[in-house]
Protein backbone atom coordinates (compact mmCIF):
# COMPACT_ATOMS: atom_id res chain seq x y z
CA UNK A 1 0.00 0.00 0.00
CA UNK A 2 1.28 3.25 -0.82
CA UNK A 3 1.63 6.46 1.85
CA UNK A 4 -1.44 8.60 -0.06
CA UNK A 5 -3.48 5.32 -0.05
CA UNK A 6 -2.95 4.84 3.46
CA UNK A 7 -3.53 8.53 3.96
CA UNK A 8 -7.48 7.72 3.13
CA UNK A 9 -9.03 4.90 6.15
CA UNK A 10 -12.48 3.78 5.53
CA UNK A 11 -13.28 4.31 9.04
CA UNK A 12 -12.63 8.63 8.66
CA UNK A 13 -12.07 11.72 6.00
CA UNK A 14 -8.19 12.69 5.87
CA UNK A 15 -7.22 16.13 6.09
CA UNK A 16 -4.99 17.54 3.81
CA UNK A 17 -3.20 20.76 4.08
CA UNK A 18 -1.03 23.35 1.48
CA UNK A 19 1.35 25.29 2.20
CA UNK A 20 3.81 27.43 -0.29
CA UNK A 21 7.18 26.19 -0.40
CA UNK A 22 9.75 28.83 0.87
CA UNK A 23 6.82 31.38 2.01
CA UNK A 24 8.12 31.36 5.90
CA UNK A 25 9.97 28.46 7.56
CA UNK A 26 8.87 26.06 5.55
CA UNK A 27 10.28 22.79 7.51
CA UNK A 28 9.24 24.17 10.65
CA UNK A 29 6.09 24.25 9.02
CA UNK A 30 5.59 21.01 7.31
CA UNK A 31 6.97 19.59 10.77
CA UNK A 32 4.00 21.88 12.92
CA UNK A 33 1.67 20.21 9.85
CA UNK A 34 2.92 16.80 10.63
CA UNK A 35 2.35 17.40 14.52
CA UNK A 36 -1.10 18.95 14.46
CA UNK A 37 -2.66 15.88 12.82
CA UNK A 38 -2.19 16.27 8.75
CA UNK A 39 -2.78 13.48 7.28
CA UNK A 40 -1.62 14.37 3.92
CA UNK A 41 0.51 17.42 2.48
CA UNK A 42 0.85 19.61 -0.44
CA UNK A 43 3.46 21.71 -1.19
CA UNK A 44 3.10 24.57 -3.32
CA UNK A 45 5.81 25.33 -5.61
CA UNK A 46 5.25 29.02 -6.35
CA UNK A 47 5.00 30.90 -9.75
CA UNK A 48 4.47 33.86 -11.28
CA UNK A 49 1.17 33.47 -12.83
CA UNK A 50 -0.81 31.52 -9.97
CA UNK A 51 -3.69 31.89 -11.77
CA UNK A 52 -6.49 29.49 -9.82
CA UNK A 53 -5.41 31.29 -6.24
CA UNK A 54 -6.62 33.96 -4.33
CA UNK A 55 -4.91 36.20 -2.91
CA UNK A 56 -3.80 34.78 0.50
CA UNK A 57 -1.71 31.86 -1.77
CA UNK A 58 -0.90 34.90 -4.74
CA UNK A 59 0.93 36.68 -1.58
CA UNK A 60 2.90 33.80 -0.77
CA UNK A 61 3.67 33.08 -4.22
CA UNK A 62 5.25 36.51 -4.39
CA UNK A 63 6.81 36.39 -0.91
CA UNK A 64 8.45 32.59 -1.98
CA UNK A 65 9.89 34.40 -5.11
CA UNK A 66 11.07 37.42 -3.56
CA UNK A 67 13.10 34.91 -1.20
CA UNK A 68 15.07 33.19 -4.48
CA UNK A 69 12.93 29.79 -4.13
CA UNK A 70 13.97 27.86 -6.79
CA UNK A 71 12.84 24.24 -7.54
CA UNK A 72 16.28 23.00 -6.56
CA UNK A 73 15.10 24.38 -2.78
CA UNK A 74 11.81 22.73 -3.57
CA UNK A 75 13.22 19.65 -4.11
CA UNK A 76 15.23 19.47 -1.20
CA UNK A 77 12.62 20.72 1.62
CA UNK A 78 10.59 17.70 0.16
CA UNK A 79 14.06 15.10 0.72
CA UNK A 80 14.66 16.72 3.89
CA UNK A 81 10.70 16.27 4.92
CA UNK A 82 10.73 12.79 3.53
CA UNK A 83 13.70 11.82 5.83
CA UNK A 84 12.09 13.00 9.06
CA UNK A 85 8.95 11.64 8.25
CA UNK A 86 8.84 8.87 6.14
CA UNK A 87 5.66 7.70 6.42
CA UNK A 88 3.64 11.07 5.80
CA UNK A 89 2.05 11.67 1.96
CA UNK A 90 3.86 14.48 0.03
CA UNK A 91 2.37 16.04 -2.73
CA UNK A 92 3.86 18.78 -4.89
CA UNK A 93 1.11 20.90 -6.25
CA UNK A 94 1.21 23.78 -8.81
CA UNK A 95 1.72 24.66 -12.53
CA UNK A 96 2.68 23.41 -15.66
CA UNK A 97 5.86 25.70 -16.19
CA UNK A 98 7.92 25.05 -13.39
CA UNK A 99 7.17 21.10 -14.27
CA UNK A 100 8.12 20.96 -17.27
CA UNK A 101 10.69 23.75 -17.91
CA UNK A 102 13.55 20.57 -17.43
CA UNK A 103 11.16 18.03 -19.09
CA UNK A 104 8.75 15.76 -17.91
CA UNK A 105 10.78 13.04 -17.50
CA UNK A 106 13.71 14.71 -15.72
CA UNK A 107 11.04 16.40 -13.46
CA UNK A 108 9.26 12.83 -12.47
CA UNK A 109 12.37 11.37 -11.85
CA UNK A 110 13.43 14.19 -8.92
CA UNK A 111 10.14 13.59 -7.53
CA UNK A 112 10.61 9.88 -7.17
CA UNK A 113 14.47 11.16 -5.66
CA UNK A 114 12.76 13.43 -3.06
CA UNK A 115 10.50 10.96 -1.96
CA UNK A 116 7.35 12.82 -3.64
CA UNK A 117 4.05 10.76 -3.57
CA UNK A 118 1.87 12.85 -6.17
CA UNK A 119 1.63 15.82 -8.21
CA UNK A 120 -1.13 18.46 -9.00
CA UNK A 121 -1.00 20.58 -11.40
CA UNK A 122 -3.24 23.08 -11.97
CA UNK A 123 -3.55 24.55 -15.07
CA UNK A 124 -2.52 21.23 -17.42
CA UNK A 125 -6.38 19.39 -18.74
CA UNK A 126 -6.06 16.00 -18.90
CA UNK A 127 -6.77 16.65 -22.48
CA UNK A 128 -2.95 17.68 -23.15
CA UNK A 129 -1.53 15.50 -20.90
CA UNK A 130 0.65 13.93 -22.88
CA UNK A 131 4.01 13.99 -20.99
CA UNK A 132 3.75 14.65 -17.64
CA UNK A 133 1.02 12.46 -16.13
CA UNK A 134 2.69 8.89 -18.15
CA UNK A 135 5.90 10.20 -16.69
CA UNK A 136 4.64 10.45 -13.01
CA UNK A 137 2.84 7.36 -13.32
CA UNK A 138 5.92 5.63 -14.85
CA UNK A 139 8.32 6.87 -11.59
CA UNK A 140 5.38 5.30 -9.28
CA UNK A 141 4.23 9.08 -8.70
CA UNK A 142 0.56 9.75 -8.11
CA UNK A 143 -0.92 11.96 -10.51
CA UNK A 144 -3.69 13.77 -8.77
CA UNK A 145 -6.45 15.42 -10.97
CA UNK A 146 -8.85 18.08 -10.35
CA UNK A 147 -12.51 17.71 -11.06
CA UNK A 148 -14.98 20.93 -10.49
CA UNK A 149 -19.03 21.91 -10.59
CA UNK A 150 -18.63 22.21 -14.59
CA UNK A 151 -17.01 18.82 -14.78
CA UNK A 152 -19.97 17.15 -16.67
CA UNK A 153 -20.87 13.69 -17.05
CA UNK A 154 -19.19 13.86 -20.66
CA UNK A 155 -15.99 15.42 -19.80
CA UNK A 156 -15.35 13.40 -16.22
CA UNK A 157 -14.20 10.31 -17.99
CA UNK A 158 -11.54 11.93 -19.72
CA UNK A 159 -9.93 13.56 -15.86
CA UNK A 160 -10.72 10.32 -14.13
CA UNK A 161 -8.28 8.68 -16.82
CA UNK A 162 -4.65 7.88 -15.54
CA UNK A 163 -6.08 10.02 -12.17
CA UNK A 164 -4.38 8.07 -9.03
CA UNK A 165 -4.33 9.70 -5.17
CA UNK A 166 -7.51 10.87 -4.75
CA UNK A 167 -9.16 13.38 -7.13
CA UNK A 168 -9.57 16.78 -5.84
CA UNK A 169 -12.80 18.12 -5.90
CA UNK A 170 -12.75 21.95 -6.25
CA UNK A 171 -15.90 22.73 -4.55
CA UNK A 172 -16.94 26.38 -6.10
CA UNK A 173 -15.89 27.54 -9.30
CA UNK A 174 -13.38 30.62 -8.86
CA UNK A 175 -10.13 31.00 -7.05
CA UNK A 176 -8.63 29.78 -3.62
CA UNK A 177 -9.67 30.97 -0.63
CA UNK A 178 -12.66 33.43 -1.47
CA UNK A 179 -16.45 31.20 -0.99
CA UNK A 180 -17.37 28.09 -0.04
CA UNK A 181 -19.65 25.57 -1.61
CA UNK A 182 -23.48 24.60 0.40
CA UNK A 183 -23.11 21.20 1.69
CA UNK A 184 -25.95 20.12 -0.27
CA UNK A 185 -23.77 20.69 -3.41
CA UNK A 186 -20.84 19.05 -1.70
CA UNK A 187 -22.58 16.14 -0.70
CA UNK A 188 -24.29 15.88 -4.08
CA UNK A 189 -21.17 16.08 -5.98
CA UNK A 190 -19.50 14.04 -3.96
CA UNK A 191 -21.94 11.25 -4.31
CA UNK A 192 -21.85 11.35 -8.40
CA UNK A 193 -17.91 11.26 -8.01
CA UNK A 194 -18.02 8.29 -6.04
CA UNK A 195 -20.61 6.96 -8.38
CA UNK A 196 -17.55 6.83 -11.31
CA UNK A 197 -14.53 6.29 -9.75
CA UNK A 198 -12.89 4.45 -6.68
CA UNK A 199 -9.93 6.71 -5.25
CA UNK A 200 -10.60 8.78 -2.53
CA UNK A 201 -12.26 12.41 -3.43
CA UNK A 202 -10.98 15.43 -1.25
CA UNK A 203 -12.85 18.67 -0.94
CA UNK A 204 -10.77 21.89 -1.00
CA UNK A 205 -11.64 25.79 -1.84
CA UNK A 206 -12.84 27.91 1.13
CA UNK A 207 -12.30 25.54 3.62
CA UNK A 208 -11.48 27.58 7.00
CA UNK A 209 -13.35 26.55 10.23
CA UNK A 210 -13.63 22.94 12.05
CA UNK A 211 -17.40 23.40 11.41
CA UNK A 212 -16.79 23.55 7.77
CA UNK A 213 -14.17 20.69 7.68
CA UNK A 214 -16.33 18.70 9.74
CA UNK A 215 -19.61 19.05 7.71
CA UNK A 216 -17.76 17.69 4.41
CA UNK A 217 -15.84 15.19 6.57
CA UNK A 218 -19.42 13.38 7.20
CA UNK A 219 -19.29 12.73 3.42
CA UNK A 220 -16.12 13.10 1.58
CA UNK A 221 -12.63 11.28 1.90
CA UNK A 222 -10.52 13.97 2.36
CA UNK A 223 -10.82 17.93 3.60
CA UNK A 224 -8.57 20.14 1.60
CA UNK A 225 -7.44 23.51 3.90
CA UNK A 226 -4.79 25.40 2.62
CA UNK A 227 -5.69 29.76 2.35
CA UNK A 228 -6.26 29.88 6.08
CA UNK A 229 -2.96 28.37 6.94
CA UNK A 230 -1.17 30.19 4.98
CA UNK A 231 -3.15 33.34 5.79
CA UNK A 232 -1.47 32.04 9.42
CA UNK A 233 1.86 31.66 8.33
CA UNK A 234 2.08 35.85 6.89
CA UNK A 235 0.29 36.70 9.66
CA UNK A 236 2.91 35.34 12.33
CA UNK A 237 6.04 34.65 9.97
CA UNK A 238 8.74 33.05 11.99
CA UNK A 239 6.60 32.54 14.91
CA UNK A 240 4.02 30.60 12.87
CA UNK A 241 4.34 27.03 13.19
CA UNK A 242 3.59 26.85 16.79
CA UNK A 243 0.04 28.97 15.49
CA UNK A 244 0.04 26.45 12.72
CA UNK A 245 -0.19 23.44 15.17
CA UNK A 246 -2.70 24.46 16.95
CA UNK A 247 -5.31 25.44 14.19
CA UNK A 248 -4.51 22.05 12.37
CA UNK A 249 -5.08 20.39 15.40
CA UNK A 250 -8.10 21.71 15.82
CA UNK A 251 -8.81 20.94 12.17
CA UNK A 252 -7.54 17.11 12.43
CA UNK A 253 -10.11 16.61 15.95
CA UNK A 254 -13.47 17.96 13.92
CA UNK A 255 -12.44 15.58 10.81
CA UNK A 256 -12.05 13.15 13.33
CA UNK A 257 -14.75 13.67 14.78
CA UNK A 258 -17.14 13.63 11.94
CA UNK A 259 -16.71 9.56 10.70
CA UNK A 260 -18.37 9.34 14.43
CA UNK A 261 -21.39 10.76 13.88
CA UNK A 262 -21.89 9.00 10.97
CA UNK A 263 -20.41 5.37 11.84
Amino acid sequence: MTRLAAAFPVDRAALVTFVTAGDGPTPAILDALVEGGADVIELGMPFTDPMADGPAIQAANLRSLAAGTTTADILRIATDFRARHPSVPLVLMGYANPMLRRGAGWFAGACTKAGVDGVICVDLPPEEDDELGPQLRASGVDFIRLATPTTDAARLPAVLNGASGFLYYVSVAGITGLQQAAQSSIADAVGRLKAATDIPIAVGFGVRTPEQAQAIAEVADGVVVGSAIVEIIATHGADAPAHVTRYIRSLANAVGAARKVVA
